[in-house]
């Protein structure tokens, strides 16, 4: 399986869109300090994911939420979400 994530960091106020084969491995090396981009946001916090079958597809969908467009997708669904929707991806 291969998943798309988006991490927040408190610190920075600002969020983190990756792709990986393992979440929780990378999520413990994004807090470790093992990505530059992501080290000065320590601590980061997994705030939503999507999964996959195929690593091209979780890639594209990686490449659209960092577009404009999917950053209006992300502020959108994470919007509704804290004001309860469910944001299980």
């Amino acid at each position: 399986m291969y998943y798309v994530y988006v991490l927040w960091s408190t610190k920075l106020k600002k969020r983190y869109v990756g792709s990986t084969e393992d979440i929780n491995k990378r999520l413990k090396e994004h807090n470790a300090g093992k990505t530059t981009f992501t080290k000065s946001g320590i601590p980061w916090s997994l705030i939503y994911h999507e999964t996959y079958t195929e690593k091209h597809t979780a890639r594209k969908r990686e490449i659209f939420l960092k577009s404009g467009q999917g950053r209006k997708f992300l502020d959108n669904f994470l919007h509704k979400a804290e004001s309860g929707f469910s944001a299980e991806g």
